[in-house]
């Protein structure tokens, strides 16, 4: 549904958005009344105290003002209650009611400084109660014109002009879209938007250097949002409302589902590679992935033992006697990592904790057990990482000997070019191979550190044709089609369950964009009713809600058509946007180049139902994938908790001991162990 337009701007609520907060205010407003109501009918006939005319004209102005509060609020939430999200033909009346809900602020407002004046000075003598009641009243009204600012400014649109140009409403496809008048509305309108995102990531980031390569993330962030958001009119309760009927869709697809096929071995592995060994190398370089993020996950995993630990540690300083580069000055981090890996302080060749923009943390280490130096890469930690995160546009990446495009990740690639410089240009992996020159070289990483891993793995293969490298859970837009094929010789990716990152692309991102539209102007409940009953089956499961469409009744030569609801959630056209007939690959989507998960893909599955006791066991199975099994994001209640490197290591673990293992948060704290 697009935006409220009240007050001559555009806002970051729809007209259907408004049942729960009004329901809310109305529960408090009816309580308020009725305790208004019984202190005046205690104290009718008999006000014996100072100020007893000014006490009588604030309680009856009071019980006035809340009834035709009360009123306003009961036609605001029926009204809000009916249509769907894209009929708002019923709700046309909202706006009128919001005028007069705001209108009622005012005598709300005097009230309130009537209250307080009495209180300051005509309450004397009065009975004690009543001047408690009447200070609550008084703040109660402050502090619901409180939060009623905050929320304005909480759902104000910094981009919520109305958009009255006839170029940007006409039907799509009409000629004066392509006027210089359209053009010029367009370039200003995305002009505008891009500025409103800079100013949006300067103030979430606003602890950050403002230097040169911030503005330049900050840009290039500004316009990939910019890109995205442009060619919708939903306000954030669409989204949540799609996202839930989403998820009930896919489950009642998954349900229908014939079992998939399973393969046993992975199609391009060499030839008698045991699954088996895979899972007790990813389980073993798992470790080093998980360790890489120092005191944090250590304690969030061992949440009883791991203060003790780390006590004695954190603040004796070894900088003189290791190579340990910045953002560890008590020690903690690097304390942690040898707890986690058993490693001893002799088998670090360098650590890094340094953190910046396309610069993350990483360590390499001997690791003796495996007869490999190891470097591990962390994943996102920090604001600076969740900027290198964000850097998702393309950027050339050209490896000799590989035929075709090759591009990858821009804030990934540029990661892993720091660290090869560091590797490569101070001799760290010279002086690794100096001590051990027999051992072979493994790369690891988890997340944001997968992606680096890996992408460094393509940049080190030719000088050292034996690496290896395990990367978990990697972002999916990460490499082009040409580098997947490629690092599937030397690149193992593990993915859990129905984690959201190995998932994450701009076509994905796209493809889901067009789902929900598609699935919103579909539906034909309100979006309260939606709301509800997605949080209920989230929260507690059960059988998927069949949903009545508004697809219903068409024949069967319209299903051709796009539904006009859908398109009325354009502002323009997009090459994202399809027909309701269309549900092409994301990967063929012509906006954005398509970027795929790194080498052969080994995926980690729950053996048994999807709905579960949280103090239930659980038995996991592992299956090699193809990427066109991560074509589109699934939702799920678990598709963050499944990204977590905890989970991921605990399934592991469950995989290589052949036993149940509980990945719920109550237990997951003792049972999972870095150790």
């Amino acid at each position: 549904m697009p935006g409220l337009v009240v007050f001559g701007r555009r806002w970051g609520i729809a007209s259907d958005d408004l049942v729960f907060p009004g329901c809310f205010e109305l529960f408090v407003r009816v309580l308020w009344w009725i305790g208004t109501m019984i202190l005046y009918t205690y104290h009718r006939g008999h006000f014996d105290c100072n100020g007893r005319g000014v006490l009588h004209s604030y309680l009856v102005g009071l019980l006035v003002v809340l009834a035709l509060i009360i009123l306003s609020l009961l036609a605001i939430v029926y009204v809000s209650a009916r249509g769907t999200i894209t009929n708002s033909g019923p709700r046309r009346s909202i706006p009128a009611l919001v005028y007069l809900r705001a209108l009622l602020y005012l005598p709300e407002l005097v009230w309130a400084c009537l209250g307080a004046v009495w209180v300051s000075d005509d309450s004397q003598g009065c009975d004690p109660a009543t001047v408690g009641a009447v200070i609550a009243a008084v703040v109660a009204s402050w502090i619901i014109l409180l939060f009623t600012g905050v929320g304005v400014v909480f759902v104000f649109d910094p981009l919520g002009n109305p958009r009255p140009q006839p170029a940007a409403m006409e039907p799509l496809g009409v000629p004066d879209m392509q006027s210089n008048e359209g053009a010029q509305f367009l370039f200003t309108a995305r002009s505008l938007a891009v500025k409103v995102w800079e100013s949006r990531l300067r103030l979430l980031c606003c602890c950050l250097p403002q230097d040169e390569s911030h503005r330049a993330a900050f840009s290039s962030i500004a316009q990939l949002f910019t890109r995205f958001f442009s060619d919708t009119d939903l306000v954030p309760s669409d989204i949540a409302a799609g996202l839930a009927l989403l998820h009930q869709e896919q489950d009642k697809m998954e349900q229908s589902r014939d079992p998939e096929v399973i393969i046993d071995h992975s199609p391009s592995s060499p030839i008698g590679e045991d699954l088996e060994t895979e899972l007790e190398k990813a389980a073993h370089c798992m470790q080093f992935a998980a360790a890489a993020y120092g005191w944090p996950l250590y304690i969030y995993s061992n949440l009883l033992t791991a203060p003790c630990k780390l006590s004695g540690d954190c603040c004796r300083s070894r900088a003189g006697e290791y190579d340990i580069v910045g953002g560890d000055h008590l020690g903690c981090h690097f304390s942690s990592i040898l707890l986690s890996t058993g490693l001893q302080y002799r088998d670090f060749i360098y650590v890094s904790f340094h953190n910046q923009i396309y610069e993350i943390p990483f360590f390499v280490a001997l690791d003796h057990k495996r007869e490999a130096v190891l470097v591990a890469v962390r994943g996102t930690l920090s604001l600076k990482d969740v900027l290198t995160d964000l850097s998702a546009e393309c950027e050339n990446l050209p490896v000799e000997g590989v035929s075709g495009a090759c591009y990858a990740h821009k804030g990934i690639c540029q990661a892993a070019n720091y660290i090869y410089k560091k590797l490569i240009n101070d001799g760290i992996l010279n002086q690794a191979f100096n001590i051990a020159p027999e051992y072979k070289l493994v790369i690891t990483g988890h997340s944001l550190g997968a992606g680096t891993a890996s992408v460094l793995a393509v940049l080190l293969r030719s000088s050292f044709p034996t690496l290896q490298c395990y990367s978990f859970s990697p972002p999916g837009g990460l490499l082009s089609k040409a580098l997947a094929d490629y690092s599937k010789d030397f690149v193992v990716s593990v993915v859990l369950g129905k984690d959201l990152v190995p998932r994450l692309s701009m076509p994905n991102m796209e493809d889901l964009k067009r789902k929900i539209l598609k699935i919103v102007s579909n539906c034909s409940k309100s979006k309260y009713r939606i709301l509800l009953q997605g949080c209920w089956y989230e929260l507690f499961g059960g059988d998927p809600d069949d949903f009545p469409t508004e697809m219903d009744d068409r024949r069967e030569e319209e299903l051709s058509q796009p539904l006009l609801g859908e398109e009325s959630l354009m502002i323009r056209h997009s090459s994202s946007y399809q027909s309701l007939a269309s549900d092409d690959s994301p990967a063929h989507t012509a906006a954005h180049l398509p970027l795929f998960l790194p080498g052969r893909i080994l995926h980690i599955t729950e053996d048994g139902p999807s709905r579960r006791s949280c103090f239930s066991q659980v038995r996991y199975r592992a299956d090699w994938s193809n990427e066109m099994a991560f074509r589109s994001i699934l939702i799920s209640p678990r598709m963050l908790a499944d990204h977590m490197p905890d989970a991921v290591l605990g399934a592991l673990g469950s995989l290589t001991t052949d036993r149940p293992f509980s990945l719920c948060p109550s237990s997951s704290n003792n049972n999972i162990s870095l150790l």
